[in-house]
């Protein structure tokens, strides 16, 4: 059973006053939690571990996909593959930040990776800034979080131009280059996330500028602008997969934009491979039986309680739980029934008296960074909760 501190919550209006809006799901409920979970310094430090193992290993299993041409069957889009490749070989294309979906590491429950949103992860701007906020309300410590997302994404800004973990060197190599913002018109949490960013990379010292992405003009042979002002780097919030499936167009000429090395895109598109479900297949097959992993298939194993995921869903979506027998015993809605579909392991979260499940979200930038909580039941869908979290003596 985990440890939870009840919390007085943020009213709405402080909230607002941050920038925060989308305080209230649309099922009326408060999205954020008035309660924190209680972590040990021991356990956040297992967390950040876990983080640095796991990238480490999906590094090697991404190389595996790339050099097996294992593509189709982790569930990537074949219009991406040329553009993965270009940014896999050439060390510019940084991976800014992403998010580990963990279970367990409460209360002497083992650690074990759920999946990993490489790509275009949200939850940053609650993690980063309405968790302090908490503490802070509440007349608690506020460095008494594992919770360094700002300062880590500041130097991962920075080593877009140092290529190294050494930073210090940042000012001598920066020579104007510009960052560009962009989210979808219309999606508030996706803005408010964008523009944290933006404010990241000012911070470590970029010119930096937002616009909506159709406000973007995309030319293969010369970049990106935006207002007639060329950008280096374009910063977009919007998923690789959804760009090949429903924009093709700029797909190819985001390709040709890569290939002719007139502007770096972040995320980078190999972070696909991260993201896409059927990665957990190749991590199983590389390490069979890590302490950190959960057996996965593309069959489901008769005998073992299982998880059914569409490689590139979200939210939950369309996620199954099948019993020992085979049997579905729950399943969410949504659009992506007819992607390729991997099994995984089920494995229990920590929960709490009433029985509601706790994900831990390990934020990763270089290495990882902050922590912070889903709360939901058994598959944690579009209305699961952002719980804080405190680090007690």
């Amino acid at each position: 059973m985990i440890n939870l501190k009840k919390i007085k919550p943020l009213s709405d209006e402080y909230l607002e006053s941050l920038g925060f809006s989308w305080h209230t799901d649309e099922d009326k409920i408060p999205y954020l939690a008035d309660e924190l979970v209680e972590v040990s310094q021991d356990e956040a430090n297992a967390y950040y571990e876990a983080a640095n193992e796991l990238y480490d290993m999906f590094i090697n299993a991404a190389q595996h996909i790339i050099d097996n041409n294992l593509f189709h069957e982790v569930g990537i889009p074949y219009n991406l593959v040329d553009i993965i490749k270009d940014s896999w070989e050439n060390d510019v294309h940084w991976h800014l930040y992403g998010r580990f979906d963990l279970a367990g590491g409460l209360d002497g429950k083992p650690i074990k990776l759920i999946e990993f949103n490489a790509d275009t992860p949200t939850a940053l701007f609650e993690t980063a800034i309405i968790q302090w906020a908490m503490l802070k309300e509440n007349n608690m410590d506020e460095s008494s979080q594992f919770n360094d997302v700002f300062e880590a994404l500041k130097e991962n800004f920075k080593r877009l131009v140092t290529l190294s973990e050494d930073t210090s060197k940042f000012d001598e190599y920066y020579d104007g280059w510009k960052i560009l913002f962009s989210s979808v018109a219309g999606n508030i949490e996706d803005e408010i996330t964008t523009r944290f960013l933006e404010l990241c990379a000012k911070e470590a010292g970029y010119e930096t500028e937002f616009a909506y992405v159709d406000e973007v003009e995309f030319n293969d042979e010369e970049g990106i602008f935006y207002n007639d002002v060329n950008y280096e780097f374009w910063f977009k919030l919007i998923p690789w997969e959804n760009i090949a499936i429903d924009e093709g167009e700029l797909a190819i000429i985001l390709k040709n934009i890569i290939k002719n090395q007139k502007a770096i895109i972040l995320n980078p598109a190999y972070t696909l491979l991260f993201q896409t479900k059927g990665i957990l297949k190749i991590l199983w097959d590389l390490y069979p039986n890590h302490p950190l992993l959960l057996e996965a298939s593309n069959e489901p194993s008769i005998g073992k309680k299982m998880v059914r995921k569409p490689v590139l869903g979200r939210e939950g979506a369309n996620v199954a739980i099948f019993d020992e027998d085979g049997k579905k015993i729950l399943e969410e809605s949504g659009d992506y029934a007819n992607q390729k579909q991997i099994y995984q392991e089920f494995y229990e979260f920590n929960k709490d008296k009433d029985g509601n499940s706790y994900q831990a979200g390990v934020f990763f930038a270089y290495e990882g960074c902050a922590l912070g909580y889903r709360k939901g039941g058994e598959i944690l869908g579009n209305f699961a909760k952002f719980v804080g979290h405190y680090i007690k003596d």
